[in-house]
């Protein structure tokens, strides 16, 4: 299956099939009773998700978003859990996945324990770096989110924007 930028994959507290990212980023944000949408994950090339549902079925945590063109392969949560249940050697194939995305979360934190908002900041952008190469990071992330994925408010991401930006 192919999603382009914007379109939803699932949504938050549906359920459903199990997916794996093959190419592009999804976004996972959350809304809130009041309306407001946080910002909670990106997804990466090689991830199956949701990873709170590759053991047992539970709703969709969030609303899944493409932030590129993505191509994703479904899979049936039926087939997923019987195979699960008849090779319990790929329970370790679920501790590995799990333990890829423990590694990218460690980064995160690394991100967020920055002492300085441009460390911060700098910090996210190397790593998207990595999925959308020279690209600007505010091709794929508004400024709210880039402020809730790395603990800043959105103004102090402009800012430091317009900084790294060089001037005519």
């Amino acid at each position: 299956m192919i999603l382009h930028k914007g379109e939803v994959l699932f949504r938050q507290g549906e359920s459903g099939p199990l997916f794996h990212l093959k190419s592009g980023l999804l976004k996972i944000v959350r809304l809130h009773p009041d309306g407001s949408q946080y910002l909670v994950n990106v997804i990466v090339p090689g991830e199956t998700i949701p990873h709170h549902s590759l053991i047992s079925p539970k709703p969709y945590f969030g609303t899944a978003v493409a932030l590129s063109t993505s191509e994703i392969d479904v899979l049936p949560a039926a087939e997923w859990y019987e195979e699960l249940a008849q090779d319990p050697v790929r329970y370790r194939t679920v501790a590995l996945l799990l333990q890829d995305r423990l590694s990218l979360l460690q980064q995160r934190f690394d991100q967020l324990t920055e002492t300085s908002p441009a460390e911060k900041l700098s910090k996210l952008a190397a790593w998207f770096e990595t999925y959308i190469g020279p690209a600007p990071l505010t091709d794929v992330l508004t400024q709210e989110e880039i402020g809730q994925f790395v603990g800043l408010r959105r103004e102090t991401v402009n800012r430091l924007l317009r900084k790294r930006q060089p001037l005519p």
